[in-house]
């Protein structure tokens, strides 16, 4: 045990970015949206920024790091194809596709399970951060089963003990929200979601917005980002700029959705009664149910 001053004044290593200012390098980080948004595309690119020691939506990788991505969802033929739109692949990333590869090959991996995290583990080599795409297809977690997750729980803090990051990819439920309970949050450092802007789909390639839902790290919350990715001669390109719409607008379209006020609470990283607010001017603004504002209401905001 040491006191506040002792550890003030101890020479610990600082915890260093892999991705700057997002992602430290111990960080538990999650990111989920619905299905067909682009979140595989998301992860794989944010992947190769760290191990190429680049950039990925204006955050940056000071220097390659060794990363290893894990697939057990999409299959070796879909990784390869999302591959081949980056460019040539960094030395430094690593891919595991359940269908093919050492130690992945044998059957599906269960990271609930000692067995599967030691088949994991004795596979790679040494990786800065690891991707795990999908949550619920390398970890099995079924609603409510708190066992599995609290296995999940001690690998992630065995991670980051090692200085380790850990990035898992999840499904979004039929509201858009997170699927499953929200506990699961508690160990987390960073939470983003992706959804999908309410202009419509993209043409082609993948469109969404980028919500910072939990942060640590830092004091300065990470302003929601508009990405989009296009395909310039067979090479992806990423574009990005500020998501339009402020918080009543997303508040609003939660709500207008189905979402509960907890829920929708929720989803956006704030409390019930910030979200009673939001929902109280969303409906003095006509935003609830495609209402129309009263006049009464009308008049007096644009008397201020």
């Amino acid at each position: 045990m040491l006191s506040a001053a002792q550890l003030l004044a101890a020479d610990l290593a600082p915890r260093g970015d892999l991705l700057a200012p997002l992602l430290s390098a111990d960080s538990a980080a999650l990111v989920y949206g619905p299905g067909g948004i682009g979140k595989s595309l998301f992860a794989l690119s944010l992947a190769w920024a760290v191990a190429a020691g680049g950039s990925f939506l204006g955050w940056q990788s000071p220097r390659p790091r060794r990363v290893l991505y894990v697939d057990g969802e999409m299959g070796a033929a879909a990784v390869r194809e999302r591959l081949a739109l980056l460019g040539p692949p960094p030395d430094g990333l690593a891919i595991m596709a359940h269908d093919l590869g050492p130690g992945l090959g044998e059957g599906l991996l269960d990271l609930s399970e000692d067995s599967g995290i030691e088949r994991l583990m004795a596979a790679w080599n040494n990786p800065r951060l690891v991707v795990l795409d999908t949550l619920s297809s390398l970890v099995g977690l079924r609603s409510g089963d708190a066992e599995r997750w609290a296995r999940v729980q001690r690998f992630l803090l065995h991670q980051r003990r090692r200085r380790r990051a850990v990035l898992l990819v999840h499904h979004a439920n039929r509201k858009g929200a997170m699927r499953g309970s929200t506990y699961r949050e508690d160990l987390l450092d960073l939470v983003l979601a992706l959804r999908r802007p309410d202009d419509g789909p993209p043409a082609g390639g993948a469109r969404f917005e980028i919500h910072v839902e939990k942060a640590r790290r830092g004091t300065t919350p990470l302003a929601p980002i508009l990405a989009n990715l296009e395909t310039d001669a067979g090479r992806a390109v990423w574009r990005w700029g500020p998501a339009h719409g402020g918080r009543v607008e997303r508040a609003a379209a939660l709500l207008n959705r189905g979402l509960s006020v907890t829920e929708a609470g929720e989803a956006l990283g704030l409390s019930r009664t910030s979200l009673f607010r939001l929902k109280a001017e969303a409906r003095q603004r006509g935003l609830l149910g495609g209402r129309p504002p009263n006049r009464r209401s009308s008049s007096r905001e644009s008397a201020t």
